[in-house]
């Protein structure tokens, strides 16, 4: 039997796995997958510039191309998402565009989780955070983050 490969393999294969699947998706409809983030936490009603960089923070890899800011004007100029001084909302366009995407990404979750009952995600997700908090991970306001804004 072949030694089992240790798990920093299995998180870093699957991130890469879940970006490359999203970054293909999402394309095809001409958002990025901060894009869709942002739109997700704007589902929930308008928020700042700040409140979204913070939400999507641990997302960013650094390296990405394009700042969450120049991404954020991309959504404006599109008709999506309407900003004032420092607060942004999803359009009635928006919301729409936004409902339809949910859908794409409904079907690659799906994907994603065939053959693992809601208990064993649950569980996992558990887990990974014990594990997490173990190497020293605090959150100091001990924010949850949306239930669909990982994707």
């Amino acid at each position: 039997m072949a030694p089992q490969r240790p798990i920093g393999y299995w998180l870093k294969l699957l991130d890469q796995l879940i970006n490359e699947q999203f970054d293909s998706i999402l394309e095809e409809h001409g958002v990025t997958r901060r894009q869709w983030q942002m739109m997700n936490l704007l589902s929930s009603g308008p928020a700042s510039r700040g409140q979204l960089d913070e939400a999507l923070a641990p997302f960013s890899s650094g390296s990405e191309p394009d700042t969450l800011a120049e991404q954020l004007s991309e959504l404006v100029d599109s008709g999506w998402v309407v900003g004032g001084e420092d607060t942004f909302a999803l359009t009635e366009h928006g919301q729409t565009s936004f409902g339809r995407l949910g859908e794409v990404v409904g079907r690659s979750r799906e994907t994603l989780s065939q053959g693992i009952s809601s208990e064993e995600y649950a569980r996992t997700l558990e887990v990974l955070e014990r594990m997490s908090r173990n190497l020293g991970w605090d959150d100091p306001a001990d924010n949850r983050f949306p239930e669909n804004l990982q994707s």
